[in-house]
């Protein structure tokens, strides 16, 4: 495991640093899913390929928000998966470099060139090749868009609410993430609070949405377990508007005034 900055960032100097004479594979996420983070997959993969090392990328954040070239990226293995591009739900596509042989973990018949026995999901195979067609289309005029949204909704948050914290990159980051500690109270009370009103918002990605603990990803990157626990993630997407990023900053500053009122940790530190 590679140690990661304090914007959740990797550098190909640890990744190289990292690698031994027992190291056979190399898997480093694209772009994070809960602070946004876009990691220099370009360059971890130079490093990686004079080493002679595989290389994979869970690339599920990146597909359809980002430029992703496998032609001029040294990438061994890259997935994702089609729901986060407005796909079904339930597939998933895996890249493998030609050339390289690979061991199926599913035995039984010659489906998919022979790396996965079991009847295709041709519905859901199609369904992800439509909605990657209709993301790459559109995906340098939606980055734009997204991007512009998504600063107007965290200069406005800076502008109208003190005591906060951008979680992530601030340059390298998706135009689909914000993520947002508000100190002195937690954030599960601000999504509670939001929901009620119709805004749909989240603690952490998806994967941990069960657990109560301080995410794991705002730990690694030093973030205390109060700050950690403080933060909230705003996700963007193709059919959000700039009138739902206005209504997002009527409603927070009160939310959130509402909450560091009651707050005993807030009281002492105003």
């Amino acid at each position: 495991f590679v140690d990661v900055d304090s914007y959740g960032y990797v550098s190909a100097e640890r990744v190289a640093a990292a690698i031994t004479d027992k190291t056979i594979l190399i898997s480093i996420m694209h772009a994070n899913n809960e602070i946004g983070t876009i990691q220099p997959i370009a360059e971890i993969g130079r490093l990686v390929r004079e080493r002679g090392v595989y290389f994979h990328t869970d690339a599920v954040q990146a597909i359809g928000k980002v430029k992703v070239d496998l032609t001029a990226t040294p990438i061994d293995y890259l997935t994702f998966s089609a729901h986060k591009f407005h796909g079904p739900k339930g597939i998933g596509c895996i890249y493998i470099r030609k050339g390289i042989r690979i061991e199926p973990l599913m035995h039984g018949g010659h489906h998919e060139r022979e790396k996965r026995a079991g009847t295709e999901n041709v519905p859901g195979i199609i369904g992800l090749g439509k909605a990657a067609g209709l993301a790459a289309a559109k995906r340098e005029e939606e980055s734009l868009r997204l991007t512009g949204l998504r600063e107007k909704l965290w200069n406005g948050i800076r502008e109208k609410i003190p005591h906060v914290l951008l979680n992530g990159h601030p340059e390298e980051r998706l135009p689909t993430t914000l993520n947002v500690s508000f100190r002195y109270i937690e954030g599960e009370s601000i999504i509670l609070n939001l929901d009620m009103e119709g805004v749909a918002a989240s603690t952490g990605s998806a994967c941990t949405s069960g657990s109560v603990e301080p995410s794991h990803v705002l730990s690694a990157m030093g973030v205390s377990p109060s700050l950690a626990q403080s933060s909230v993630r705003f996700s963007l997407g193709r059919y959000n508007t700039e009138e739902e990023m206005d209504r997002v900053l009527a409603l927070l500053p009160g939310i959130v005034e509402k909450l560091r009122k009651m707050s005993p940790l807030y009281k002492g530190n105003k």
